[in-house]
């Protein structure tokens, strides 16, 4: 009820705001006899000032009054004829009048019937939030809503955290997992979704906090391959090759054939095979010392290293394109930054030194499909 009254009001504004200037008294127009009248009149004033002044006989006088006063009368009842006719713009003005009353809400509402949905019933915000739907930016806010009120409810965090990551919010994803983690203790899901949170938020650095929680998550689950990963790529990183390379190796052969991660792993103990120990770090990856570095910086100065390194590694793909796990490299690393429109223009400088019809050129076009990133176009 209150939608429909709000409508009619709004539907009479607007009638009042177009009416009113077709209301409006339009100045009368001049009529082709009003001259006349003047004169006539003109002419009795002065025909009593010239007998007033002997200049003209008695009878001579009435006789010209009487022709002036006929002629007088003649001139007013025309311009009365002309008065009572109504004019075609008045005429018009009204047919605008009735068209703003009559058809404006008629038309209105045929539109809102046809458009609109008149039957569904108002959803004020507390209703959305109860039936959120597939809304996911609803989910959130519920959530939030219900975890402001419940702090300590461990599975409200624990819940949260992934959808925070999946929507890019790395900052509110590492709070609700730590928050998770202490009120629910240490599982290898909630570690392992912890310390990826903590590398994605580093740029990529598998961070001191981030290798403490994955080897809390193998310790009680020794096989679980996103904390071996993470572990594996923390050790190329700091300069251990070798032992990067075992760690690498070891879970490519405990990983079943189709395992999603297999491709990744694989392109790594590539990186770290192909020849002396330090051969294996693609160009622009951080030095031994630069993750312990990084760990004293603040956000600000980490992030500002992490960027650097990324520059680094595209102005040296710039010379050298052919290098294959360099552009995978930059792809990546342009997503972590959240520069998606970088990360687009590399993956078609990467197509161009390895075409989309090649081996190479199909993991690089997978990649991006991986990441949301489309070379053809915007990302996802």
């Amino acid at each position: 009820m209150l939608f429909w009254i709000l409508v009619a009001i709004l539907t009479a504004a607007v009638a009042a705001v177009l009416i009113l200037p077709l209301m409006r008294a339009a100045p009368p127009l001049p009529s082709p006899h009003s001259h006349d009248v003047e004169v006539y009149r003109d002419q009795l004033d002065e025909l009593t000032r010239d007998r007033e002044a002997g200049l003209i006989g008695n009878e001579d006088a009435e006789l010209a009054r009487a022709e002036i006063a006929r002629r007088l009368l003649a001139a007013n009842a025309a311009d009365a004829a002309a008065v009572e006719r109504t004019p075609k713009y008045l005429r018009s003005s009204r047919l605008a009048q009735m068209f703003v009353l009559l058809c404006l809400p008629a038309v209105g509402l045929c539109l809102y019937l046809t458009t609109g949905s008149p039957g569904v019933p108002a959803q004020p915000l507390a209703a959305r939030l109860a039936n959120p739907g597939d809304d996911i930016n609803i989910l959130i806010a519920k959530a939030e809503n219900h975890l402001a009120v419940n702090p300590g409810d461990g599975a409200g965090w624990d819940l949260l955290a992934p959808i925070y990551m999946r929507n890019g919010r790395v900052e509110d994803a590492v709070a609700a997992y730590d928050r998770a983690i202490r009120l629910l203790g240490a599982a290898p899901a909630r570690l392992g979704g912890y310390a990826e949170a903590l590398i994605v938020q580093s740029g990529g650095l598998v961070t001191a906090d981030a290798q403490d929680a994955l080897r809390k998550a193998l310790a009680l689950d020794p096989n679980d391959p996103r904390s071996e990963f993470y572990l594996a790529l923390g050790l190329k990183q700091e300069g251990k090759h070798a032992d990067a390379l075992a760690a690498f190796r070891k879970l490519a052969a405990n990983s079943p054939p189709d395992a999603p991660w297999l491709a990744l792993v694989n392109q790594n103990i590539a990186e770290l095979s192909a020849g002396s120990p330090g051969a294996g770090a693609a160009p622009g990856d951080p030095a031994p010392g630069d993750v312990a570095a990084a760990e004293q910086m603040n956000a600000g100065e980490r992030q500002a290293m992490i960027r650097g390194m990324v520059d680094s590694l595209a102005s040296r793909l710039k010379g050298d394109p052919a290098n294959f796990e360099g552009w995978m490299r930059l792809i990546r690393s342009h997503v972590v930054l959240d520069q998606r429109d970088k990360a687009r223009e590399a993956l078609r400088d990467g197509l161009k030194a390895f075409p989309a019809n090649g081996a190479q050129g199909r993991q690089l076009l997978a990649l991006g499909r991986e990441l949301g990133i489309d070379a053809a176009g915007e990302g996802k």
